[in-house]
């Protein structure tokens, strides 16, 4: 009789150091979770970066903008640009996303290529000497936004708004801005991703790359600098380091092969 009696008592025993151990195990899972999410949920919306640092460089005080360039439209995920620089290429680029409460303003400083390039077209336009409306007379795509060009120069200055143009030589300026405002909203975005939410630099990585293979960059080789910091910074996971190597290596090759040309 006393042994079919201690067979009940260690069944009972068994079930509640059962149910205890399940107990603690399911409240460190919990626990452990929660610190995953806490770590990889993304930032708030509407919020400075947590760490309160956007640029290594300081936007330059003392500089005269000559040449700007505006874009504006409301439903757009960048919604608006503004790219301001001086006959050197020094300035500044202030823009709106809908994850930021307050614009954004970063540095600039082109490259002598894209300077270049810009005063050429500047210089095409005869802008401020000509007269000339830049809006298209039959077309009006105000749903895509408004294009503002302006100078100013020796006594003189001109601004004008458009949201379509017909003369080659303003549709050619205002395509070079726009592919600068990508270049240098792409090295903010991942400055602020890799201090804040590496796990998202992969994605966003696939992004530059996407804008380089349609020409959506006024100057990759400008780039080169940052993406070999990228390349060897260990706080990027694997993939987006391996990806900032390939789209390095392919900079540089389609860099020779355009020196290779022109020799």
């Amino acid at each position: 009789m006393a042994s079919r009696c201690r067979k009940p008592v260690f069944r009972a025993s068994y079930r509640s150091g059962l149910i205890r151990f399940l107990s603690l195990f399911a409240a460190l899972f919990l626990a452990l979770a929660a610190a995953a999410f806490s770590q990889t949920a993304p930032a708030k919306k509407n919020s400075r970066p947590s760490d309160g640092k956007v640029s290594e460089k300081p936007v330059p005080k003392e500089f005269v903008p000559v040449y700007s360039y505006e874009f504006e439209n409301p439903k757009f995920h960048v919604s608006h640009v503004k790219i301001e620089h001086d006959e050197a290429g020094v300035g500044k680029v202030t823009f709106r996303k809908l994850d930021y409460e307050e614009d954004i303003t970063e540095p600039l400083e082109l490259s002598e290529s894209t300077l270049a390039h810009l005063k050429k077209l500047w210089n095409e336009l005869n802008f401020l000497a000509s007269t000339e409306e830049l809006q298209s007379p039959v077309r009006d795509y105000g749903h895509l936004g408004t294009m503002t060009i302006a100078m100013s120069k020796e006594g003189r200055s001109r601004e004008v708004a458009f949201n379509w143009t017909e003369i080659k030589e303003a549709k050619e300026l205002t395509d070079e801005y726009k592919k600068i405002g990508n270049q240098f909203i792409w090295i903010f975005d991942i400055d602020v991703a890799r201090r804040n939410q590496p796990l998202e630099t992969p994605r966003i990585m696939k992004g530059l790359d996407s804008s380089l293979r349609r020409g959506a960059i006024s100057d990759p080789g400008q780039m080169l600098p940052f993406l070999r910091e990228l390349k060897d910074d260990e706080r990027l996971p694997l993939i987006a380091r391996n990806h900032a190597e390939r789209i390095i290596a392919r900079i540089e090759k389609e860099a020779k092969e355009n020196q290779d040309g022109q020799d």
